[in-house]
């Protein structure tokens, strides 16, 4: 399975490997992996999150329907004939 964030380390690891400093190349690939998996992790988040506000302002709606005190005979009374 072809995985282009995998991809992108590699070839990110793989050009650092020419200046023969392992430790920074792989400082460097961490940090890369580091931020795309937080930002990914961000979005999940932000996602669910309005997942879930629409999930609740679809169960709350029926509740904010207009409540009328006045009895049904005097609804009735008001009218004309």
């Amino acid at each position: 399975m072809h995985d282009p964030f995998e991809e992108s380390l590699r070839d990110l690891l793989k050009s650092s490997a020419l200046a023969h400093d392992d430790d920074a190349a792989l400082g460097r690939v961490l940090k890369m992996a580091s931020r795309q998996a937080g930002a990914g992790d961000l979005f999940a988040l932000v996602g669910h999150w309005f997942e879930a506000l629409m999930i609740g302002l679809n169960n709350g709606s029926p509740h904010i329907a207009p409540v009328s005190r006045r009895s049904t005979l005097d609804s009735f009374a008001d009218k004309a004939d």
